[in-house]
């Protein structure tokens, strides 16, 4: 699911749940409307808790929009599955945002003993 709003001049999409390659085409159109609108976009990854291929290709299909339009996608608190994905992919560097849990999210510590 894909919620948005605009707070000074930013569109913030929320994206929750499933980033899977059965609901890839819908979410596609809904992340393509907001894009269209051509200001600076969040996409804020705090709540996707699956994501897999089809969804990794939205999110650099939505990077690559930005560039051809000539405005800014920056991902914002990546969930786990996020992070986890773009270091099986080796992918952090081409997104280039900084890779920030949001506090709820944050992966636990290894204890030392």
């Amino acid at each position: 699911m894909i919620r948005h709003k605009t707070k000074k001049g930013i569109l913030t999409v929320h994206i929750e749940g499933h980033m899977l390659i059965r609901n890839a085409v819908e979410m596609k159109s809904e992340l393509m409307s907001c894009l269209a609108q051509k200001n600076e976009v969040e996409l804020n990854l705090s709540l996707v808790n699956e994501i897999d291929i089809a969804g990794l290709q939205l999110l650099i299909l939505a990077k690559k929009e930005a560039s051809l339009h000539q405005f800014n996608v920056r991902l914002v608190e990546h969930s786990n599955a996020v992070i986890e994905i773009f270091d099986l992919c080796n992918l952090s560097a081409f997104f280039g945002d900084p890779l920030m849990l949001s506090s709820s999210k944050a992966i636990p510590q290894a204890s030392s003993a």
